[in-house]
């Protein structure tokens, strides 16, 4: 598939980072945001659920296994094409929740408020919110508000937590991805990053592009439904495909190799990328995963996927080799290969 390149000793030629004081990249889910966790946070709060770094923490209780996660919300403009910060908010750890296999069960919500926020925008982040969960099929049963002086916000922050329940004989976790295994995306990529974009500089790329914020527990039945033997899924936010694709060869001590022209771009977002110098594989998405399945099972998860809204545009692009391990490597257009790192910091920040 491709050719036959030596990775084991490349080395990148920026040199070690060191800030400090905090940037806006380490937000960013590239580099940045990986060096902080592995050497700030991990060491101080090591243990063995949090080593995992999955989309969620996995742990027993009373005989099943339950998935939990947190996130926070800071995206701007507060409303955008396709949707606002309250569905992403719920959307997100929905997504987390079921990139371990779980089933989303309860929500909470935190918000933090800017005073001077107009009470009617809050009535619909809510609503938004209210509706997101009900098409998940969660709820949301704590909360918590706070005020700040204006000035001190950007309207709302909102931070949910979430718990699902995982069922039985399904194991899905970043490591497990092993050479064979096929990878397959779940749809068009790039449209939550340029969607936000579009409306923060005023910009349009010839057609509309509206953010693909979406829950995914739902595909993700289905493809468990068709194959247990589903190794590793992940949804493709921050830092994109590029970034996810990166995690999952490093904590899986395997490398990874994908074809450019089969990745499902729309014309728009391409026509985006093209314009401003960006890449689609390193442009945010909330509503599309990537998952790692054993060949032998990948023609039925696909099938799976395609038959649900939410998979209709799933494509295999790539697998995962014993070759170049810890490295992405991209199969171009003109034949060539290159390799695919995160990015140090982020190109758009405060997307989620």
């Amino acid at each position: 598939m491709f050719a036959t390149l030596d990775f084991n000793n490349w080395s990148c030629p920026i040199p070690l980072r060191s800030y400090p004081t905090i940037v806006m990249g380490h937000g960013g889910g590239g580099k940045l945001s990986a060096e902080l966790v592995e050497h700030l946070f991990a060491p101080a709060f090591r243990n063995a659920t949090l080593d995992a770094l999955g989309d969620a923490a996995v742990f027993a209780l009373d005989g099943g296994r339950l998935a939990y996660s947190t996130d926070s919300f800071v995206v701007r403009p507060l409303f955008f094409p396709g949707g606002n910060i309250g569905a992403l908010a719920v959307n997100g750890t929905v997504n987390d929740l079921a990139m371990m296999g779980a089933q989303p069960r309860f929500l909470t919500a935190g918000f933090i408020l800017e005073e001077g926020l107009p009470v009617a925008q809050l009535g619909a982040i809510v609503e938004a919110m209210a509706a997101a969960a009900h098409t998940a099929g969660v709820q949301i049963v704590a909360g918590d508000t706070k005020v700040v002086d204006k000035g001190h916000g950007d309207g709302v922050y909102i931070n949910t937590s979430g718990i699902g329940v995982i069922p039985e004989g399904v194991e899905i976790a970043p490591n497990r991805a092993r050479p064979g295994d096929v990878v397959i995306v779940s749809g068009e990529l790039g449209l939550h990053g340029i969607a936000i974009l579009s409306v923060r500089e005023g910009l349009e790329f010839g057609a509309p592009i509206e953010s693909d914020c979406a829950p995914l527990n739902g595909l993700m039945a289905a493809m468990l439904a068709a194959s247990r033997d589903i190794h590793v899924l992940r949804d493709a936010t921050r830092g994109g495909l590029a970034a996810v694709l990166n995690e999952i060869a490093r904590a899986s001590q395997v490398g990874i190799a994908y074809e450019e022209r089969k990745l499902p771009v729309p014309s728009a977002v391409a026509a985006a990328c093209d314009m401003l110098g960006m890449d689609p594989v390193h442009i945010a998405n909330e509503g599309k995963l990537v998952a790692i399945v054993a060949p032998d099972a990948a023609d039925a998860v696909l099938e799976a996927m395609q038959r649900h809204p939410m998979g209709a545009r799933a494509a295999i692009i790539g697998r995962v080799t014993e070759q170049h391990p810890r490295v992405v490597v991209a199969r171009t257009a003109i034949g060539g290969s290159r390799v695919v790192d995160m990015q140090v910091g982020e190109q758009l920040p405060r997307i989620c």
